[in-house]
């Protein structure tokens, strides 16, 4: 079964974006240098690219441009086939690249059915909304969480309210630029390590 990875950045605060969604916090290559390559060499094991409607909308205006082709991740990224999950969107693209499906619906049972099919893992950036719905129903295997040392005092959390679901630390590192990654998987999870 193809695992569901979330890869997420926070304050150390637990904000994944400010009071008006802006990721700048995390934004600068400063802080992504060392970063960017594991995260390049974790997209091996990724073949789709799961993103609710505000992700894709924030996404799709750098990534497929020119000025996105100097980032170290930016090829893979844009090669990889992704998944808008909206019920807002009537259509979606991907600059050159024609690899962006949008699935409107229940995102729930799409991602069961993704889930089950054959392939690689699959990765869900950003997508606050849909990271909720899809753990809530148990179908996130693994969290990545890169924290960013930076204190908003105010934003929007990737999480919030939630019940209690347990993760057991699988990875950690400390970046040159202070960053911190914690890679957590669900503690009862049946998929493979």
């Amino acid at each position: 079964m193809r695992k569901l990875i979330i890869q997420e950045w926070l304050s150390i605060d637990g904000y994944a974006a400010d009071e008006k969604g802006s990721t700048d916090f995390f934004g600068s290559n400063e802080m992504n240098v060392d970063s960017d390559q594991d995260i390049l060499e974790g997209m091996d094991s990724i073949d789709t690219i799961l993103l609710g409607a505000s992700t894709y909308k924030l996404f799709v205006e750098f990534w497929p441009t020119p000025q996105a082709e100097k980032e170290i991740i930016a090829n893979h990224l844009n090669e990889t086939p992704k998944i808008v999950f909206s019920n807002s969107l009537v259509k979606v693209g991907w600059g050159k690249w024609d690899n962006a499906k949008l699935q409107n619906g229940d995102a729930v049972d799409e991602v069961k059915k993704l889930k089950q099919q054959n392939g690689k893992n699959m990765v869900l950036w950003g997508s606050l909304s849909l990271s909720k719905s899809l753990l809530k129903a148990n179908l996130i295997d693994e969290i990545e969480i890169r924290t960013v040392p930076i204190i908003l005092g105010k934003g929007l959390r990737l999480f919030g309210e939630s019940e209690q679901i347990e993760f057991e630390t699988v990875a950690t590192k400390t970046y040159k630029s202070g960053m911190t990654f914690v890679k957590y998987r669900l503690k009862h999870s049946q998929t493979s390590p």
